[in-house]
């Protein structure tokens, strides 16, 4: 089997400043005061993921997913190891990424078409399905400042949807939107699953996890500490089905904070 996405000691760090202006850096530092902190978001982790898998990524707030999905997308580049990805990547790490808020959206709908790797061709082939998707309505023609990050999440999640992409990643785009729509995205996912895209889907909703993933990755400080069954990864994290933020229920956890 074919890797698709192989993570080889990957660590990235930031730098955590605890003053703002110079005159208190350099008054801090007269106390012998520390000014900053440096923290690995993502700490030496790695793992394997092979076409056609769907993984569940999941772990406290804070525990370095959305980083360790910026890595996978191209968007950073770790300080220590490697990140190497095979193939088109699209998806959603961060609702409204890359869009113009001065343009409309439709002009944002070929833009993130462009920045997906869509040529103006593929753009146009897809271009009534991707708004339908959306459901902007009269709103299409109007500046993306003015919408919602509900409406933002739709126009975002339907271009990147519409990519024939080797491996999809969605963060928090799914957390933002009506039942209905959220509803639409969890089938438009199991439909491009069952194509045979790779699928990384970071998530707190075991319902969902359950019902999209066949393997979990648990981060936990920036470290992974867990990689195997779905249910024995929920298990480890203690998540109960039961909570209000997302298990078995109707909504399917979507609306779940990342």
């Amino acid at each position: 089997m074919v890797n698709f996405i192989e993570v080889h000691h990957a660590t990235k760090s930031f730098t955590m400043q605890y003053h703002r202006s110079l005159k208190q850096i350099v008054i801090a530092k007269a106390k012998g005061q520390r000014t900053h902190d440096t923290f690995n978001a993502v700490d030496d982790v790695s793992f394997t993921v092979s076409e056609g898998e769907s993984i569940g990524l999941m772990g406290l707030n804070g525990s370095g997913k959305s980083t360790l999905l910026k890595m996978i997308s191209g968007v950073m580049r770790p300080d220590e190891g490697t990140v190497l990805t095979r193939g088109r990547i699209a998806g959603l790490i961060a609702t409204g990424a890359g869009f113009d808020m001065q343009l409309t959206g439709r002009e944002n709908l070929w833009l993130n078409a462009a920045i997906l790797g869509m040529s103006r061709a593929e753009t146009q082939r897809k271009f009534d399905e991707i708004v339908e998707f959306a459901e902007l309505g009269k709103f299409l023609d109007t500046a993306v400042a003015y919408y919602s990050s509900g409406m933002k999440a739709r126009l975002g999640f339907a271009v990147a949807i519409h990519v024939d992409s080797d491996i999809f990643i969605a963060d928090e785009a799914l957390a933002v939107g009506d039942r209905p729509f959220k509803r639409k995205c969890k089938d438009k996912m199991d439909e491009v699953r069952q194509a045979g895209t790779t699928i990384f889907y970071v998530s707190h909703a075991p319902g969902s996890v359950r019902k999209l993933c066949d393997r979990v990755l648990v981060l936990e400080k920036g470290r992974l500490t867990f990689d195997g069954d779905v249910d024995a990864g929920i298990k480890f994290l203690h998540y109960d089905d039961d909570d209000s933020t997302g298990g078995d229920s109707d909504d399917d956890g979507l609306g779940a904070d990342i």
